[in-house]
């Protein structure tokens, strides 16, 4: 049996990744009493002490948690932004291939990708790998969200039975563009320049609905949108991403629709001039708990898929 701790399980993602991991037989959840949360000295002992960590915390103190570990057998599974563009650590979106995978598999350092990272990353990954889409790019992303993507603090403001009557409508940020998710949405797509990136929080507490507009200008090679789609089928095989056709509700697409799920929808949309490329999934999902999740199964040699919910 494997013994697990989660660094920051009161939060939304240490939440999820505890009820995914209370339902299995071959882990132990180690924790720390309250009262002892925030010591360093009992926070060190029982870090080395367990074979996989999960560190669920803002990014200074996921990088102190880093620094008591002596330990050289224990495995650092990071949901915060930072490790993910270090190259010593392994990023923790598998589907985007067998490199990917292995490292994930060999590592003892695995940064889980961000949650809006990890539509955009899905959609423009295999395109610039293919070579259809340059690395010199330049795009626009937005991006709809729960509100849950915000921590305690949002939940609280969102859940009041008084709501703000400006927390009604979807609400952009970012608004200067210089969103935590630049740095690994550009690094790890290999692209030359961030893209504008414009997400958008709204009433519901979780789910997630990123789209990247392209113009078949934009791409090489003579490619369209049905090469779009052929790139998507052989890379998004399931059960995790899936490249799914014509998954729309009637016309619309609802953020919501893989609210609760750890599995993302990858969609082809437009036509052969104006195409727009969509992932959906949850924020708390496929954006956090659950790839975090995901990879601790490929790091125990588990099934991809144990104890997520699909």
């Amino acid at each position: 049996m494997k013994k697990v701790f989660i660094d920051g399980k009161a939060g939304t993602t240490g939440l999820r990744i505890e009820e995914r991991l209370s339902m299995r037989d071959d882990i132990e959840i180690v924790t720390l009493p309250d009262e002892l949360r925030k010591d360093p000295t009992a926070k060190k002992e029982v870090l080395n002490s367990v074979d996989v960590a999960f560190l669920c915390l803002p990014d200074a103190a996921a990088i102190e948690s880093v620094s008591l570990i002596e330990n050289p057998s224990v495995v650092v599974i990071d949901t915060s932004t930072a490790h993910r563009t270090n190259p010593e650590w392994a990023y923790g979106f598998a589907e985007l291939g067998d490199d990917f995978e292995n490292k994930i598999k060999n590592s003892k350092r695995i940064a889980v990708p961000g949650c809006h990272a990890s539509g955009f990353i899905a959609l423009v990954y295999p395109l610039v790998k293919a070579g259809i889409l340059p690395r010199d790019a330049l795009l626009t992303v937005h991006s709809l969200t729960g509100y849950s993507g915000g921590g305690k603090k949002m939940i609280a403001e969102y859940e009041d039975d008084e709501l703000d009557m400006l927390l009604v409508g979807p609400r952009q940020y970012a608004l200067a563009q210089k969103h935590k998710h630049l740095p690994e949405m550009t690094k790890i797509t290999g692209l030359e320049n961030a893209p504008i990136f414009s997400p958008i929080v709204g009433t519901f507490y979780s789910g997630m609905e990123v789209t990247v507009p392209i113009f078949k200008s934009q791409l090489s090679n003579g490619a369209g949108i049905e090469e779009i789609k052929e790139i998507y089928k052989s890379t998004y095989k399931g059960p995790i991403v899936s490249y799914n056709e014509a998954n729309d509700e009637q016309g619309f697409l609802s953020s919501v629709r893989y609210e609760g799920k750890d599995s993302m929808s990858v969609e082809v949309y437009g036509n052969e001039d104006r195409i727009l490329l969509v992932a959906r999934y949850d924020n708390l999902g496929k954006g956090a708990s659950g790839a975090a999740v995901e990879c601790l199964n490929i790091v125990l040699g588990e099934e991809k898929t144990k104890t997520l919910v699909i």
